[in-house]
């Protein structure tokens, strides 16, 4: 019995650890990668802009080949909305374009519907380095409410790892063509 009482409390201690953490750790996340594609800054834009075009770039959409998508709207203007629903790695949700600053920047709002309920923005900017070099910064902010919050303390190293390999892909897709 006093083993077991031993074992309750380790157990105990190890749920109470995260949840006394979290209770300083900030609500608010943000993950921010970039990098340098050789081609005109109008070109990747509009290669961007597009949310389809993910599906030849984004990590995400490639973890499940099979999801099932469902578009509303016209695709690299306010308003489209990419829905997508897939396996336990790449769950289900939506994204919406809320604003263009036409080559510059979009605003994606993300919707998370599983595994877990969110809402994060995804903004997407191009900067011109030279005539054919262009900046590409890809970021993706948000809110986790507590206990969740403890996750943001490894949200930088989980997401940027996952944005890093999109952005590369990207690079390949768009030097390719």
């Amino acid at each position: 019995m006093k083993t077991f009482k031993k074992v309750l409390l380790v157990i105990a201690i190890l749920i109470a650890i995260p949840l006394v953490i979290a209770l300083f750790v900030q609500k608010e996340y943000a993950v921010e990668r970039e990098i340098t594609i050789n081609k005109p800054k109008q070109d990747v834009f509009n290669y961007v802009k597009h949310l389809k075009n993910q599906d030849n770039y984004s990590k995400w959409v490639r973890l499940d080949p099979n999801m099932k998508k469902n578009f509303r709207g016209t695709d690299g203007t306010v308003g489209f909305v990419y829905a997508w629903d897939g396996n336990k790695e790449a769950g289900k949700g939506e994204q919406e374009i809320k604003k263009i600053a036409e080559g510059k920047r979009v605003e994606v709002e993300i919707r998370f519907v599983k595994p877990f309920e969110g809402i994060a923005t995804a903004p997407i900017v191009t900067e011109e380095v030279t005539a054919n070099q262009t900046k590409v910064t890809w970021a993706l902010k948000g809110q986790s409410p507590y206990p969740m919050n403890f996750m943001n303390l490894f949200m930088d190293n989980m997401l940027g790892k996952d944005l890093e390999t999109s952005l590369a892909t990207l690079k390949g897709v768009l030097e390719k063509s």
